[in-house]
């Protein structure tokens, strides 16, 4: 199936998007991977904020008449994936709001570590 026919049925049958709108920079990935046999076989992973099944976090429960917007679509070919990203979520990895780490200390006089697992 075809790349923008798979990122619309996500969007639809899944999201419940009215449909989808690409960004000129996606447009032209699509168009880059869909050219590659072995690009354009790889399975889908759509990312978009976890808050909203729309990307607008700000859109809280079931959204109606609304459209995705994917604004990239990247490729990760070690794990087999087409990945289009919707809205303006950060792909850079995060941590809790009280990370381990903080509790992690090392007594000066010991030596001992505090605080691992």
């Amino acid at each position: 199936m075809p790349i923008k026919e798979r990122i619309d049925l996500i969007a639809k049958e899944v999201y419940g998007a009215d449909g989808v709108d690409y960004s000129a920079e996606a447009n032209k990935a699509i168009e880059r991977i869909q050219a590659d046999p072995v690009l354009a076989g790889m399975g889908m992973c759509m990312v978009k904020t976890h808050l909203s099944l729309s990307d607008n976090p700000a859109l809280k429960g079931v959204p109606t008449n609304w459209r995705l917007t994917i604004r990239e679509v990247l490729t990760y070919g070690g794990a087999g994936f087409i990945v289009p990203v919707a809205g303006t979520i950060s792909l850079m990895p995060g941590t809790g709001s009280n990370p381990a780490f903080k509790r992690v200390d090392v007594d000066v006089e010991t030596g001992q570590v505090q605080g691992v697992f």
